[in-house]
């Protein structure tokens, strides 16, 4: 039949079965290429296109199979066509030429082109291609089903199978990665918040937590107009209470509900204790965001951070993991609190308490965390000592000279990076 076909005809044929097989390729490629999670997101948006390509993909060995089983036809039957056409036009020695022309020909136009195309604009073809294959897959199923019913089981073989089509989760390596690669798709405050949110499990409440001798605390048995005094004069919203010493805590009083009693001269050191709130203790060593869970479960907004004798180490608050998370709230607080002091020459003078965290957010250096959590101790751990002021070290790119002392630990520092300098005088 096809030797009585004219020629004109048998190059139409070819032609379209070539469009046919770019087709079958390109969907193959725009199918497997499209962003599962984006998918996920035009799915749930109604889009046609998206919930048809999800139906598509949610059994990935039967698609495969109606692709490759009409690409494999079509080929095939190009390849007889361009026989027929290579015998009429130079004989015996046309099936040669037939051969490697429509190798090349499917190669560039049927192939490599349109899986390529597929691959840079996955869901301008997919989504098209969707509503072709869908009952496409209809019409041939029961082929289709013979052939992946045989695949099927050789693929069970290998311990895989193919109703396990689920996407594998996203780890937080993979959604780090993800973020980064977001570009200005997302802000960047946006992207450093997100970040911030995944580097929680890395910090614990030691990393953040208001070091013990830094904490402000009530003393309950002090004199009672000194305890009037220091609740009038308080910056913070909670104080913790103590006999004493911090090693005996008594709980944690709410600075509002004692003011309020004052304000109507209901205070009294009866009043005062009944409104003081049991103590919530934290484990050092804590993740902040497993904590900021228990904050959640208890419905605490402060803790107290203990050692594994039950000895205070510090205090963590709400406020503390917020910070960790969008950064300083106000500029007030900063300017307040601030340990980090720039000077002209390029170099920084820092108070000895700054912790380590913070001196490398703020200035994007790469300090050891992994150690001490404040620069003093960073310097102590390293001399072994008390130093005098005056005396520097050198740690990898960042020189640190003592500049004050005070009793049993280091005041203030400068830290200068050498290698900002070279790149200055470059």
């Amino acid at each position: 039949m096809l030797e009585e076909t004219s020629l004109l005809v048998l190059f139409l044929i070819l032609f379209g079965l070539l469009f046919v097989s770019a087709f079958f390729s390109s969907s193959e490629t725009a199918l497997m290429s499209l962003n599962r999670y984006r998918l996920k997101h035009l799915e749930q948006e109604g889009h046609r296109g998206a919930l048809i390509a999800g139906q598509l993909l949610s059994r990935p060995d039967r698609l495969i199979g109606l692709i490759l089983l009409g690409n494999n036809f079509v080929n095939i039957l190009a390849s007889a066509i361009a026989t027929v056409i290579g015998i009429k036009l130079l004989g015996e020695n046309g099936i040669v030429v037939a051969t490697f022309a429509l190798t090349l020909i499917i190669l560039l136009f049927a192939e490599v082109t349109p899986k390529t195309l597929a691959a840079l604009h996955p869901e301008r073809v997919a989504f098209p291609a969707s509503f072709l294959l869908k009952p496409l897959l209809f019409i041939l199923y029961p082929l289709v089903w013979f052939t992946n019913s045989i695949t099927n089981r050789m693929v069970r073989l290998f311990g895989v199978s193919p109703e396990d089509a689920a996407t594998t989760a996203i780890n937080v390596e993979e959604l780090r990665v993800a973020l980064i690669e977001a570009g200005s798709m997302i802000p960047k405050r946006h992207k450093d918040m997100l970040m911030s949110i995944l580097d929680l499990e890395k910090v614990t409440v030691n990393d953040v937590m208001v070091p013990r001798n830094e904490i402000e605390g009530l003393d309950i048995n002090a004199p009672f107009p000194d305890i009037i005094k220091q609740l009038s004069h308080c910056g913070y919203t909670r104080l913790p209470v103590y006999e004493d010493t911090m090693d005996n805590i008594v709980g944690i009083l709410h600075l509002r509900k004692a003011l309020h009693l004052l304000t109507q001269d209901n205070l009294t050191p009866e009043t005062l204790r009944a409104i003081i709130k049991n103590a919530y203790f934290v484990p050092e060593g804590t993740p902040l965001n497993t904590q900021l869970i228990n904050f959640q479960r208890n419905r605490r907004r402060t803790g107290l951070v203990v050692d594994e004798y039950g000895d205070l180490l510090g205090l963590i608050t709400l406020e503390d993991i917020f910070r960790e998370i969008v950064g300083e709230f106000t500029a007030d607080t900063i300017d307040e609190d601030k340990e980090i002091h720039p000077q002209e020459d390029g170099s920084y003078l820092i108070n000895g308490t700054a912790t380590i965290r913070d001196i490398n957010r703020s200035n994007n250096w790469e300090l050891p965390t992994d150690g001490p959590k404040t620069i003093n101790g960073l310097v102590l751990e390293h001399l072994e000592s008390i130093p005098d002021p005056g005396v520097s070290i050198r740690w990898g790119d960042y020189v640190i000279e003592v500049v004050q002392t005070a009793d049993n630990a280091i005041k203030t520092l400068r830290i200068r990076r050498i290698e900002a300098e070279l790149e200055e005088d470059a």
